[in-house]
């Protein structure tokens, strides 16, 4: 029987967001991850060297994806926050994987595909201010920190809505 590398892998990332997601690196199972895969748990170890290569092999591609589908607008940072808003209410386990990951390695472990992104939306941000766009009462990578987590923080009351997060950043990015 030949065996499908990509389509395994695929199962074993499917399995694991969700895993990894609801128990974080340390309660996650890769028993677990495997059974629901219908794969021997062998297969972790062979494709991505272990329970945590396999979680941050997940956590890039859960952040590849969100920069891919939410790119960013510098010269609309409130709708850029709307819809950064709008992406983590449909897809919440970025947010869980990216909390996990911080908790149990330190705040500061950022991962490579978070900072490689962080750094095109800081020159994005600063060109719109170059320009005139954007407010400069803050550095590029102050407002792109505010605008980034008022979009997150809004999932901490009941009460958030896309709106609140865009009148937010409005007055944020204001002159």
């Amino acid at each position: 029987m030949v065996r499908d590398k990509e389509a395994t892998k695929a199962k074993l990332l499917e399995a694991a967001l969700e895993e990894f997601a609801r128990y974080g690196i340390a309660g996650a199972r890769v028993d677990r991850i495997a059974a629901k895969a219908g794969c021997n748990k062998a297969m972790i170890y062979a494709y991505f060297g272990s329970k945590e290569g396999l979680f941050e092999e997940l956590l890039r591609i859960q952040i590849d994806r969100m920069v891919k589908s939410v790119p960013i607008t510098a010269d609309d940072l409130p709708g850029y926050a709307g819809r950064l808003f709008d992406s983590y209410a449909e897809h919440p386990e970025l947010l869980r994987l990216a909390a996990y990951h911080r908790l149990e390695n330190g705040f500061d472990a950022v991962p490579k595909a978070e900072a490689e992104a962080y750094q095109h939306k800081v020159a994005a941000v600063a060109q719109a201010q170059m320009e005139g766009k954007v407010s400069a009462a803050f550095n590029a990578s102050d407002l792109l920190d505010l605008v980034v987590h008022t979009s997150i923080l809004a999932f901490s009351t009941p009460y958030a809505t896309r709106d609140l997060v865009e009148r937010t950043v409005r007055r944020l990015v204001a002159e």
